[in-house]
């Protein structure tokens, strides 16, 4: 079968790999409908992959086409939806909503042997506790949104959870890329009253108000956060949600967030330390976040989908084929893609 793989940094292939077969009586074997290339991708193409020859791709939407003996809730010939991580249902961390903590669990496209989702077909272990089986047929008009589930959309919401997100607040974005879209479209959905998007690309900027965003910084350092403080009558926000991951960013949320506040950080971190431990100790301010469990959150988002009241698939702005994924990591590496969506 044929796959994205990246041999080295800005060297994004499609290559024949072995088949996708089942392994275990509690995997599942998908035919790849829907995948997508993500922001935190851009991270190994530009520094280069855990390992040569990583297969590539934590997002999608497929059809089911085996199932291992012991599968009990997936059938053959259904649509689901595959989180980034993957998951047995069953352990201490799964019970509590945290799959992403998963004792057996572990991530798609990272280089290891589980493979990566920008593919013709991929195996899914403990398939009962990853897979989310979906009301819709594989060319629904709703896929783009649906495929959200796997990751942007949930990540966001993550962030707005972590972060303390409640009905009247002031919630500052930062990064205006698909995560923190969807921490737009969380924030409002969670009754925030102000929200504040920190980015600089207009095409984006002007999603973001349509998606909910109230007021729009573009300034960055010191600037940014006097013009924060500004629009939040000098106390700051209620809930800053990091969607970026670099020591700018997580620097700009401990400045801008206000004594009480929460921070939600889901930008996988480029940093060794969070700065301002003193003034955030002092200030009570709640430091949270991580990979987001998606999984647990899907129950809760997708009749949002489903009944039209929120379009998280807006964020993708490029389809391609897997012949197209090289151009697709190209595009968004330079900014002229916010999120591609796959077709294989």
């Amino acid at each position: 079968m044929r796959a994205t793989v990246m041999y080295k940094a800005h060297d994004v292939q499609i290559a024949d790999v072995p088949d996708a077969t089942l392994h275990n009586p509690t995997d599942a074997l998908i035919r790849v409908a829907r995948a997508c290339i993500c922001g935190s991708d851009l991270w190994p193409y530009n520094d280069g992959p855990n390992v040569s020859g990583q297969q590539m791709g934590h997002e999608a939407i497929g059809v089911v086409e085996a199932v291992g003996s012991d599968v009990r809730t997936v059938k053959q010939g259904q649509v689901v939806v595959m989180p980034f991580a993957y998951s047995d249902g069953t352990c201490m961390f799964c019970g509590d909503g945290l799959q992403t903590s998963c004792v057996h669990g572990g991530f798609f496209g990272q280089g290891t042997e589980i493979g990566g989702a920008q593919a013709e077909a991929l195996c899914i272990p403990y398939a009962d506790g990853t897979l989310y089986p979906l009301p819709v047929g594989e060319d629904d008009a709703l896929m783009p949104s649906l495929l959200t589930l796997a990751d942007v959309m949930g990540t966001g919401h993550h962030a707005a959870r972590a972060a303390r997100v409640a009905p009247g607040d002031s919630v500052a974005v930062i990064g205006d890329g698909a995560v923190g879209l969807c921490g737009v479209i969380a924030a409002k959905r969670l009754g925030a009253e102000q929200i504040i998007i920190m980015g600089r690309h207009e095409d984006r900027i002007a999603l973001a108000r349509e998606l909910g965003a109230t007021d729009v910084v573009r300034e960055r350092g010191e600037e940014a956060n006097e013009r924060v403080r500004a629009l939040t009558g000098g106390f700051g926000a209620h809930a800053v949600l990091e969607c970026v991951g670099t020591g700018q960013s997580i620097g700009t949320s401990t400045a801008i967030v206000r004594p009480g506040g929460g921070i939600g950080r889901v930008g996988v971190p480029h940093y060794d330390t969070i700065p301002a431990a003193q003034a955030t100790f002092y200030q009570n301010v709640s430091v949270a976040g991580g990979p987001a469990p998606v999984r647990a959150y899907i129950d809760e988002l997708l009749p949002d989908i489903m009944e039209g009241r929120i379009e998280p698939g807006r964020v993708f702005d490029r389809t391609v084929d897997l012949d197209g994924v090289p151009d697709g990591y190209r595009a968004m590496n330079d900014r002229k893609a916010l999120k591609v969506m796959v077709r294989p």
